[in-house]
């Protein structure tokens, strides 16, 4: 066991001897395998892979940026199935930097980590630099407020080009009230989104996490795709897209910066 802080800890997968699990104050935070990056233990992450591995041409390198780091798990991904991509990873927590840059693999120069707030480092880049923003950006097992609403889902879109994706990792619970005005805010945004998540959590079951996906052109997604590949998964997923994401979405509407933090 390695530790950065009390908090920080990078532990032996008891199952997988190369596998290595980050947690913080004991929760499962990332999971690297040190001898397989393809290997991805976390079923939102292999959702979150499926996209990215979709959105383009299998083995064409493709431009990132990932809003929170954790273990790089799917920077170390993308670099084994599009070698030459390069990456900007956004972690807000320098401590989770220092551990994993001294206990896990190294990575290529075409990545960098930036120790930086999210949202700072969405407005200060570039318009039109990336192909795909991964964001799975959480303080305290929820998502910050700053980076829930339209303002913050604009300058993302403006970073990306014209068919680029944005991907985001939500966590939610029955009914799933904060996924659907996620979607709503989503919508307001982007002409394309879907929406992919465990069959359970659909049905109301469940505690987990659903992916979301959006591009600015209508048709971008590569639903079906999308849809057969969930299906196959270990922990088999459903996808939410145009008439079933409405119902979905029914009555929600979206998030802004002054609704987020106005007082119930």
């Amino acid at each position: 066991m390695d530790r950065a802080d009390e908090r920080l800890q990078l532990v032996a997968d008891p199952a997988r001897p190369t596998g290595r699990l980050l947690l913080a104050d004991g929760v499962e935070q990332s999971y690297v395998d040190l001898a397989d990056p393809r290997h991805l233990h976390f079923e939102y992450v292999r959702r979150m892979a499926a996209v990215a591995d979709l959105v383009a041409p299998a083995g064409r390198p493709l431009e990132v940026l990932h809003l929170g780091g954790g273990a790089l798990t799917l920077p170390r991904y993308l670099t084994a199935t599009r070698p030459g991509s390069r990456q900007r990873v956004v972690e807000r927590d320098p401590t989770v930097v220092d551990l994993v840059a001294r206990e896990l693999p190294t990575l290529p120069g075409d990545v960098t980590v930036q120790v930086a707030d999210a949202r700072a480092a969405v407005t200060a880049a570039p318009a039109g630099r990336y192909d795909l923003v991964l964001a799975d950006i959480y303080q305290a097992a929820r998502m910050p407020a700053h980076v829930a609403g339209v303002e913050f889902v604009t300058e993302v879109a403006r970073t990306l080009r014209p068919d680029g994706v944005y991907l985001v990792n939500v966590t939610d619970l029955p009914p799933l009230v904060f996924a659907r005005v996620q979607v709503a805010t989503l919508r307001a945004v982007f002409g394309d989104v879907c929406l992919v998540a465990d069959r359970r959590m659909l049905r109301g079951r469940r505690y987990g996490n659903v992916v979301l996906a959006a591009a600015a052109r209508t048709g971008r997604l590569p639903v079906a795709r999308l849809a057969a590949r969930a299906a196959r998964d270990e922990v088999p997923g459903g996808v939410l897209h145009g008439a079933p994401l409405d119902r979905f979405t029914a009555g929600a509407r979206p998030a802004t910066d002054a609704t987020l933090t106005t007082p119930p």
